[in-house]
């Protein structure tokens, strides 16, 4: 079974990624079973419908990548890669895009949330559901996990996987399935959820003063310490309890309702629960982002990780070119 999953380099990762996605990531990756895998890639052409900026591109690309391999993904056992390392996915979406209607890209609901949003309404946007079918099935994933919101590209790409097949008569290509992530709604600072679109984020790798002023941003009542508190109507207990086990939760929740816990001591902990769980990482995080050797570092994993999914995209690449009658491009992609 393959199971795949695309990051977007949208700014500074935060724990509403981490708890969302990273974390199991990082989990799948040393876990897989023998004749498993796992394809991670870094969304940089994706990004493109919102970063117009090339530094910050590179910048933010780089900063998904630092945080992956600081926080343990295995990257001999799992492959981590930039989208636009295989080229091979925007050949493939434009055979997809030849089969695919417009209404059903007019349905999209990120779209239209998007541009409801103010987002101007480029044609990349408008066709951003063809691309994330391609990076899907360029790889012959199995399994996609995503959440609620995100059901529905897979859905797409099946969709599109059934076209291309009735329009040629042939089956070449893999139907992937969506697995729902089981992780909640990641609160953020002001209760809603976290994100960095919101302004609501508390990052990964933020310590010291940074740290402080994440965490103290959480928003409380005010209630004083000796006072009673009912722990599932507070956003900054719901924080907290992403660091904890079942049985400290229990703790936490007895003590908040009989009293004598303030929100500053709940802040607390939250600090150090992110000091002794990202420490180790977070001085692994900085040597990928600052120095020249974190760099090369990177770029070769990252190239290594290119060569992988470049040998898969390129031969489902070329079993779509054989059904289209395109042969010359098919020769083209089995002899490189």
């Amino acid at each position: 079974m393959r199971t795949l999953s695309g990051i977007q380099p949208s700014g500074t990762p935060h724990l509403g990624n981490y708890f969302g996605a990273i974390k199991q990531h990082v989990e799948v990756s040393r876990s897989l079973k023998q004749g498993d895998s796992a394809f991670f890639f870094i969304a940089d052409y994706h990004a493109l419908t919102t970063t117009h900026d090339a530094a910050k591109l590179r910048h933010q690309v780089r900063d998904v990548a630092s945080t992956y391999v600081a926080l343990g993904l295995d990257t001999d056992a799992a492959v981590l890669f930039r989208q636009s390392d295989v080229p091979e996915v925007t050949e493939l979406m434009w055979l997809l895009s030849t089969v695919t209607g417009m209404g059903l890209l007019e349905r999209a609901h990120s779209y239209k949330d998007k541009t409801a949003r103010g987002l101007h309404a480029s044609v990349g946007l408008f066709t951003y559901p063809i691309l994330m079918a391609a990076d899907i099935v360029a790889y012959d994933s199995d399994v996609v996990p995503v959440g609620e919101d995100q059901k529905q590209h897979i859905e797409m790409a099946q969709d599109m996987v059934a076209h291309f097949h009735s329009a040629y008569g042939v089956d070449v290509l893999r139907r992937p399935e969506p697995r729902l992530s089981p992780t909640p709604k990641i609160p953020g600072n002001d209760g809603h959820k976290m994100s960095k679109s919101y302004n609501n984020t508390i990052a990964i790798f933020a310590e010291g003063k940074d740290l402080k002023k994440q965490v103290n941003a959480i928003v409380t009542d005010s209630r004083e310490p000796a006072e009673p508190k009912e722990p599932d109507t507070l956003n900054v207990f719901a924080i907290l309890s992403l660091f904890l086990g079942d049985d400290e939760q229990s703790e936490w929740a007895a003590r908040l309702r009989q009293g004598g816990v303030g929100y500053g001591d709940i802040k607390k902990e939250i600090m150090a629960r992110m000091d002794a769980r990202f420490g180790d990482a977070r001085v692994r995080y900085r040597h990928l982002m600052t120095t020249d050797d974190g760099a090369r570092e990177l770029e070769g994993m990252l190239a290594r990780g290119a060569a992988r999914a470049r040998a898969v995209a390129r031969s489902t690449l070329a079993r779509c070119y054989d059904a289209v009658g395109l042969d010359s491009a098919a020769a083209r992609l089995r002899g490189a």
